[in-house]
């Protein structure tokens, strides 16, 4: 069902001119094949063995990256523990989840299978979760021959969100803040990828009420949107490092008012330990459970824009 969902969405939405499918052969390629995200991506998955891989249990979500890989996903529901006074159950607080937006942050990938392990196991809360996981958003780029930033036609996704004036500040910001430095062009429009169209319209459908966008290799907390923001996650601090024209928490948290944790872990090729994994996972959880659970199933107020801070770039 949700894969009909998803393409009945695409089918419905209208998308830049731009925006090109996949090479025919690859996709039939991927189609004709078993489709086994493992076999895809086990190797460069630091700290993730074939069992954790495996239980994961990621299956192909109907969408293709640019070079005809499938996008996998896993849903995940955490039954809730209480009912309101009604004797009603709360609706499920959705929250995505994203790794690898960036190719060459192998990690952030690994993290987020870690982390389905964890939701399996999650102990029931006062409101059930729906939790949506994409690890692996940038397949190209994470299996390109050297791991690359960008996907396959050279466009940094987390540049290529529509956010206000991107025509104009996109190309600016990329000219004039990054020298025009490869590695984060925007794209010739905002939505010119597969890949980050497929990310647009699961916010579109899936309408989240948190995102997690899990990166590297800074050694950060950030945060866009309504709410409090958490002031740690594990060994990671809260520092706002700004907006960016394009990027997925300018779009998200300050457009559409979906709250965007964005954590940076240290290092994009070694993976934190285990008891660093559990200790932002539980963090994240008396975060929601403070913040986020019980609220009524409304679209929060727009925050303010921030400054932009170039000193460093998510």
């Amino acid at each position: 069902m949700a894969v009909l969902l998803l393409a009945a969405s695409l089918a419905a939405t209208s998308l830049p001119a731009q925006a090109t499918a996949p090479p025919a052969q690859t996709v039939l390629m991927a189609q004709s094949a078993a489709v086994d995200a493992c076999a895809l991506f086990l190797s460069r998955l630091p700290g993730v063995g074939p069992l954790r891989c495996k239980a994961a249990q990621l299956v192909p979500s109907g969408a293709y990256s640019q070079q005809g890989r499938p996008l996998f996903w896993r849903d995940i529901y955490t039954p809730a523990s209480v009912q309101t006074t009604a004797g009603n159950a709360l609706a499920p607080l959705r929250v995505l989840v994203v790794g690898a937006i960036h190719g060459d942050e192998l990690t952030s990938a690994s993290l987020a299978l870690h982390w389905i392990g964890l939701a399996e196991k999650m102990q029931t809360m006062g409101q059930a979760v729906h939790w949506r996981f994409i690890p692996v958003l940038n397949p190209d780029g994470l299996l390109a021959a050297k791991p690359s930033r960008i996907n396959a036609r050279g466009v940094d996704l987390n540049r290529n969100f529509n956010t206000p004036q991107w025509q104009r500040d996109a190309p600016i910001y990329w000219e004039k803040r990054t020298r025009k430095d490869p590695r984060r062009w925007p794209g010739p429009a905002p939505l010119s990828e597969l890949e980050s169209q497929f990310l647009h319209t699961q916010m579109d459908v899936f309408q989240p009420q948190l995102v997690v966008s899990i990166h590297a290799p800074y050694g950060v907390l950030d945060f866009d949107g309504p709410h409090e923001p958490p002031q740690r996650l594990g060994r990671l601090r809260l520092d706002r490092v700004g907006v960016f024209p394009g990027s997925l928490g300018h779009y998200g948290g300050v457009q559409q008012g979906m709250p965007v944790v964005t954590i940076e872990l240290d290092h994009a090729l070694k993976m934190p330990r285990d008891a660093e994994v559990r200790s932002m996972w539980s963090d994240l959880l008396r975060w929601m459970d403070a913040r986020l659970l019980h609220l009524p199933d409304t679209p929060a107020p727009l925050p303010q824009a921030k400054n932009h801070r170039p000193s460093t770039e998510k």
